[in-house]
């Protein structure tokens, strides 16, 4: 027996959480980018290391994803709950460091949030484009 496809929210239900979550995204988004760029240009020690090369290798799965997270590309958001996963890693293994909880926590907290928020821009922007071809 084939299995019938649940019906899709009604596109005034929609629309403002597809909008909702795209700003919430966005803002998780911008906020990881400038939490990085503060701990690594004027917080931490790198012994030495130049850290515009130290923040550039952390910060370029982010620029790549940039240009299609400002536009609200949903492919790119998509991609985005992959690589977020890169910061939620490096989140948490650096929590564990001595003096470095809070930074770990703060990049591990805000990478769930710019998952969890990508992830409902992305469903609720398919179902509204399904919703709009008439389906």
């Amino acid at each position: 027996m084939a299995r019938k496809n649940k019906p899709l929210p009604a596109l005034e239900w929609l629309e403002p959480r597809r909008r909702l979550a795209r700003w919430a995204s966005l803002a998780t988004f911008l906020a990881l980018i400038a939490l990085l760029g503060i701990w690594y240009l004027l917080i931490v020690d790198l012994h030495g290391a130049r850290p515009w090369v130290i923040l550039g290798v952390h910060l370029l799965p982010l620029a790549i994803l940039a240009p299609g997270i400002l536009l609200g590309n949903v492919r790119v958001h998509a991609w985005a709950c992959y690589v977020v996963n890169l910061y939620f890693i490096q989140g948490v293994v650096t929590a564990f460091e001595p003096g470095r909880l809070v930074y770990g926590s703060l990049e591990a907290a805000l990478s769930v949030l710019l998952f969890c928020s990508a992830t409902l821009y992305t469903r609720w922007s398919f179902q509204y484009q399904r919703k709009l071809a008439g389906e």
